[in-house]
């Protein structure tokens, strides 16, 4: 029960910052969910930007931001929701199988969770080698990174890489909600850094 009301709150207050951002441009028609295609909100990023700066929270609600980060490459594991049952295979997938193959990238989840769901859910699956930082207080990084779906106040799957640099060198927005990243490119990609 509380599980399913944890996540209820984080859709409305999401949706509720959501009104007033403009439609992603850049990736029209890149994303369907159950078979339709979704509208995302935000900027939108391309490889080879440099990679926006932006604030999150961590469990604590202590504001995060890219430049915590500097000098340190990073992959940005996004999913829309740690509840549901493809968003928790993709996050232990990266805690277990890549995390320890590559200890000196900085590995973080990104959602639209509010941060004590995260931090359960963590604590539930023994998620200990990446970090997890809510986009729900000020919806600054789905916005910056174009990655909000509308209507909906969640932020759509996808993996970002950043070199030392924060340069973007790997963007894969996975077409299909309701299907895990291809790893074995984000893994490819991880080991030319």
């Amino acid at each position: 029960m509380l599980r399913s009301l944890t996540f209820a709150l984080s859709i409305f207050c999401s949706m509720a910052f959501a009104s007033d951002i403009p439609e992603n441009t850049l990736d029209i028609g890149k994303v369907s969910a159950q078979g339709k295609t979704v509208t995302l909100l935000g900027k939108g990023v391309s490889v080879g930007d440099n990679a926006p700066n932006f604030k999150v929270v961590d469990g604590n609600f202590t504001p995060v931001t890219l430049d915590n980060y500097k000098g340190r490459a990073i992959l940005i594991s996004v999913v829309p929701s740690l509840d549901t049952g493809i968003c928790s295979l993709q996050t232990k997938h990266f805690n277990e199988k890549v995390a320890t193959q590559f200890p000196a990238v900085v590995m973080l989840t990104i959602s639209a969770d509010l941060p004590f769901a995260q931090k359960r859910f963590c604590k539930a699956e023994n998620i200990d080698k990446i970090t997890t930082l809510s986009d729900s207080v000020w919806r600054d990084f789905g916005q910056k990174y174009g990655l909000i779906i509308k209507d909906m106040g969640l932020l759509t799957r996808s993996v970002i890489i950043l070199d030392e640099n924060h340069s973007i060198i790997y963007k894969q927005l996975v077409s299909s909600l309701s299907t895990e990243p291809e790893y074995n490119s984000v893994i490819k990609k991880l080991k030319t850094l």
